[in-house]
């Protein structure tokens, strides 16, 4: 009877997360569909949320091979693409990745996990930032600089739990405190993920999902936007003040939300060479949906060659290809490090390399 309470419960779960998927997905596409406005248009809604540097990927395994890691996250990059994966991860784990980004700007991101396996869970901590250097101000009247600079960043700690429900299902909660600073105008914003990983009946075949990036609005604020001006442009008619202090406030802008849905399987040669074959369905608030492919072959247990496709039907994307390779090494039978590195394709962006260094006690 208990048994049967369980799959019950278990079957309701994944219901409600695949109608809550496809529900969402058909509400937007209502909302921007031609046929529903006053005119002509072709809506991708690129550009349209705040805190774009949460869609940045963590670990290097994970994007080598597409991103289509949904239903594999067995490391410590679980917690960016699916919490629930930290269940998978038997003694205490970290990893660091590192990555120049776009236009000269650098990511760093740390993630550790922690199992408690009394409790069948998995507590993990996630920091990332972003840093986009320094710039001169510029004026219009001073188009050269005025000899100040600026800086900004983009900063972003979340704290997660797992757990495993039963041997097959772990379900993952988490908990992220964004904030982004642009010289003296800065916000902040708490976000919420929660995703479930199934080890199905079929060995090797697994499925995953995820929703990410779940909060409120995001603004900025600050006391740049401070300024003295002519608040009704009427000074030359009326002589009236024109320089009044005013504040200004900015639009609030919604977070990326993301949802995720990940099938893995392992083709087993043997113990030590296994074939990993993956794809994530992606439904984006600020793009169109997408596919990721990828594929990690693993030999002697210790080597890993791995390729992807990002983005795959993604109106105007930019990225593609990605290609990549890793390292796991025992040091002294008590610890493992590993060491991964991938490339991906940014078209007329140029590439991004990124490296993660892990190491785990396992």
């Amino acid at each position: 009877m208990k048994r049967l309470l369980f799959f019950k419960t278990i079957n309701l779960l994944l219901g409600i997360i695949l109608v809550v998927f496809f529900s969402i997905g058909s509400v937007r596409a209502q909302d921007f569909s031609p046929s529903n406005r006053a005119y002509k248009t072709d809506v991708s809604r690129k550009g349209t949320s705040a805190g774009t540097m949460l869609e940045i990927g963590v670990g290097a395994r994970a994007e080598a091979i597409g991103g289509a890691f949904t239903a594999i996250a067995d490391d410590p990059s679980a917690l960016y693409w699916n919490p629930a994966g930290i269940t998978n991860i038997s003694s205490i784990a970290a990893q660091f990745t590192r990555l120049n980004w776009l236009v000269d700007t650098k990511f760093h991101a740390l993630d550790l996990v922690v199992p408690l396996p009394m409790m069948s869970w998995a507590v993990g901590f996630h920091l990332a930032m972003l840093d986009y250097g320094t710039s001169p101000v510029r004026t219009i009247f001073r188009p050269e600089g005025t000899g100040e600079f600026y800086s900004a960043k983009d900063m972003v700690a979340g704290l997660y739990l797992g757990m495993a429900i039963t041997d097959r299902i772990s379900v993952g909660l988490g908990a992220k405190y964004f904030y982004e600073r642009i010289w003296h105008v800065d916000g902040s914003n708490i976000a919420f993920d929660v995703s479930i990983l199934y080890k199905t009946a079929l060995k090797g075949l697994r499925i995953g999902g995820a929703i990410a990036n779940f909060g409120p609005e995001f603004r900025l604020s600050g006391r740049d936007l401070t300024r003295a001006m002519d608040s009704d442009g009427r000074r030359d008619i009326f002589f009236n003040n024109d320089q009044v202090p005013v504040n200004l406030e900015t639009e609030k802008y919604p977070l990326p939300l993301l949802f995720r849905f990940g099938l893995a399987y392992d083709w087993e040669f043997n113990q030590n060479n296994i074939l990993t074959i993956s794809s994530d369905l992606n439904h984006p608030s600020s793009s169109t949906e997408s596919i990721n492919l990828g594929m990690e072959f693993k030999t002697m247990n210790a080597f890993y060659l791995r390729a992807g496709y990002q983005s795959l039907f993604e109106r105007g994307a930019t990225n593609g290809l990605t290609l990549g390779g890793g390292l796991k090494y025992k040091v002294l039978g008590q610890s493992t490090i590993t060491v991964d590195y991938s490339w991906s394709d940014w078209s007329i962006l140029d590439s991004v390399n990124r490296f993660t260094v892990g190491i785990s006690a396992y």
